[in-house]
């Protein structure tokens, strides 16, 4: 029987993901929620909208397992080479 000693605790930005879904970007379409970090599969540029912002930001060059700590509202098309996403929240 699944049992979560954390059930009853308060979500926070600094506590773990709770949820992890993977990430297509778009440049009209927000994501479904907010992330806490992002988990890059493969290398290359993330285009992404933070949770407070309207420009895009780009993350050049990021490698392959890394996880971005960012909140994140969106992950743009345009400007992201970056492959096998996945948001963590």
């Amino acid at each position: 029987m699944f049992q979560d000693p954390f059930d009853r605790t308060i979500d926070s930005p600094m506590a773990p993901a709770e949820v992890c879904f993977a990430i297509t970007p778009s440049d009209t379409l927000d994501l479904p929620r907010a992330t806490k970090a992002i988990y890059v599969g493969m290398s290359g540029d993330v285009a992404l909208l933070p949770v407070r912002g309207d420009t895009a930001v780009v993350f050049k060059k990021v490698n392959a397992g890394t996880i971005l700590d960012v909140r994140v509202r969106a992950v743009r098309v345009t400007g992201t080479t970056a492959a096998d996403l996945v948001g963590l929240a």
